[in-house]
């Protein structure tokens, strides 16, 4: 990377407003967020968050897209790929004792062996989280461990989302609802994968996972905040299940065996954009 590109990029994030943007936007890479969502999220003003949404994107670090009306602002993941890498290799001269710690920290997530553990986070874990976990547990093949967890969970399942699993043949008797924080004490089980299957949770800021799982935005509307009659929010619910049902058959599918890190992260992301998988 040339040093006045990374210069500008370094000054860009060296802003806290600036950096808290570019770190929201890193959480649902490589998809995009509007600016109202960035705003609410973060408690912005709409005038301040534009000025640094402009600095971002004049940097390289983020990019914009026009889908109709609205703008979506997402991570320039080469743009930062290349800023780190300068960091690492160019400034750091790549030298181990710099380098060790980010090693010993990351799985090897290349599947040799079957028990992958995978935690599903949404706002409430009464719905979409909830559906992925039993969706996971029972169309894994026993290859994985699943888990689903939320930033601010209700003390009770939704019935309508315990209506739909049973329907589906699910067994229902060991689900519960779980705040995050149960997977993040010593001891708990590391993860191979994290997915944020709402923008809620993917907009809040959580510690580093102990491994470093690979990560993905899997996010879906909330069928929890749906109105109408008792049959439309049932038919949401049914939506919402088939969506997750879509995705994690795709995820179980995937040739682990043969897949890179890097390979299974574009993989996960691919999965986490497909519009025929969303609701």
């Amino acid at each position: 990377m040339e040093q006045n590109r990374a210069t500008h990029a370094f000054a860009t994030l060296g802003h806290p407003g600036r950096l808290a943007v570019f770190r929201l936007l890193m959480r649902f890479a490589p998809q995009g967020v509007r600016p109202t969502e960035i705003a609410t999220a973060l408690g912005l003003k709409q005038n301040t968050l534009s000025h640094h949404l402009a600095d971002l994107t004049a940097s390289g670090l983020v990019s914009v897209t026009r889908v109709g009306r609205s703008l979506y602002y997402a991570v320039d993941l080469e743009m930062s790929e290349a800023l780190i890498g300068y960091l690492a290799l160019d400034v750091g001269r790549a030298r181990p004792d710099l380098l060790a710690s980010l090693r010993s920290t990351t799985k090897d997530t290349a599947m040799h062996e079957p028990g992958f553990a995978v935690l599903f986070i949404c706002s409430g874990n009464s719905a979409r989280s909830i559906f992925a976990e039993a969706l996971l547990r029972d169309l894994g093949g026993g290859k994985f461990q699943s888990f689903s967890a939320g930033t601010r969970p209700g003390s009770a399942l939704n019935p309508f989302a315990l209506e739909i699993l049973k329907r589906n043949g699910h067994d229902i008797s060991g689900l519960r609802s779980k705040h995050v924080s149960e997977f993040q004490k010593p001891g708990s089980v590391v993860m191979d994968f994290v997915f944020t299957v709402c923008d809620t949770a993917a907009a809040e800021e959580c510690p580093p996972w102990p491994g470093q799982p690979i990560t993905g935005h899997w996010g879906l509307p909330d069928p929890v905040k749906a109105s109408g009659t008792d049959a439309e929010k049932a038919l949401l619910f049914a939506q919402t299940y088939a969506a997750l049902r879509r995705r994690i058959t795709a995820f179980v599918e995937l040739p682990f065996e043969s897949l890179s890190r890097m390979s299974l992260q574009a993989r996960v992301d691919a999965i986490g954009t497909d519009l025929s998988a969303k609701a």
